[in-house]
């Protein structure tokens, strides 16, 4: 038996994850957060829509919606990357999660990540509304 060959080819789709970049994020977010990385680090934006949104997203067995709930609860409970999470709850009202929706993923994280990674997240949140 050879190391892996047991294992099912994984999806890096690169197209897919152009069109699912371009469903989730509106060309501000884009432009703020990922072309100013080709630049700095040539190809990685690439390998940021091929593996994470042409791969990683491309999984079954959750919505969208479901995952982007995810990611708020991951990106708060990392802290330090409120440009991410600014970015990420704009996405969440783009697929269609409301402002109370998106309010209340913080409101209960708060138990599990803490008040002051609760409120920097509310104030990401409010960040993002207002803008």
């Amino acid at each position: 038996m050879s190391f892996g060959s047991e294992l099912r080819p994984a999806v890096f789709d690169r197209e897919a994850g152009r069109r699912l970049l371009a469903e989730m994020q509106d060309d501000e977010t884009y432009e703020a957060a990922i072309a100013p990385l080709e630049e700095l680090a040539p190809g990685f934006p690439d390998w940021i829509v091929t593996s994470l949104f042409g791969g990683t997203y491309q999984r079954p067995g959750l919505e969208l919606r479901d995952r982007q709930i995810a990611t708020l609860a991951a990106l708060a409970a990392l802290g330090s990357v409120e440009p991410q999470l600014v970015g990420h709850v704009r996405t969440a009202l783009r697929i269609g999660m409301s402002r109370e929706e998106v309010v209340e993923v913080f409101v209960h994280l708060a138990p599990y990540l803490g008040t002051p990674r609760a409120l920097a997240a509310l104030r990401c949140v409010r960040t993002a509304f207002e803008a």
